[in-house]
């Protein structure tokens, strides 16, 4: 089986729209063939998902949170299709439980791993890489481990790959997707500024 990298994985992921871990598996399943993991993935029962991400998404609202005690304040865009479905209640329902998770989520920088500028993977690759843990491994399961670590490092970046904070059980990646399931609608969080009293480097 051919070792899948996370560039792979984000390419595939932002031209079909589907989760991390089916486009992990799809490129898996397909020894790293990106044209086969699309036609997996449309297989494997995420058509659907894939029609809807590549549908333009220009409307949507912009929802603002401050966190008790006023030090903590957060504003997110979330985008769909329509004005009509900009303005039902699931749509502000979902930006502000978004803008929420935000708040709670210090760590978070970006919408997604795939918005994480390459110089900034290419970083936490070369910090993984030179830590002494490694220094006596092969070289094929040092670059495995180096990919697992970063991976995870990215995640950590990356508000939708976050455990939804009203249900860990699912992502928040999970929980927009099932909003646009019952909207039938292509509905995704565009970006997000979250603003820290006394704080500079703001991440959005």
């Amino acid at each position: 089986m051919a070792e899948i990298t996370t560039k792979q994985v984000q390419e595939l992921r932002a031209k079909t729209g589907a989760g991390v871990k089916d486009c992990k598996k799809a490129l898996q399943e397909t020894d790293g063939d990106e044209v086969k993991a699309g036609e997996y993935l449309r297989q494997k029962g995420l058509a659907s998902a894939v029609k809807k991400a590549s549908r333009v998404a220009s409307e949507g609202v912009i929802d603002s949170y401050i966190h008790i005690g006023n030090r903590v304040g957060v504003l997110v865009e979330v985008n769909c299709e329509t004005d009509f479905v900009a303005r039902r209640e699931e749509m502000k329902e979902l930006a502000q439980n978004i803008a929420k998770q935000i708040a709670a989520c210090g760590n978070v920088e970006y919408v997604s791993t795939a918005h994480i500028p390459a110089e900034i993977v290419e970083k936490e690759t070369a910090i993984e890489s030179g830590k002494d843990d490694l220094g006596n491994k092969p070289a094929a399961i040092k670059e495995k481990i180096v990919l697992g670590r970063v991976e995870k490092r990215l995640k950590e970046l990356s508000l939708l790959d976050q455990p939804y904070i009203k249900d860990q059980s699912i992502t928040v990646d999970e929980l927009v997707k099932q909003t646009g399931t019952k909207l039938n609608e292509n509905v995704k969080v565009s970006r997000f500024v979250r603003y820290v009293l006394g704080d500079d480097n703001q991440a959005q």
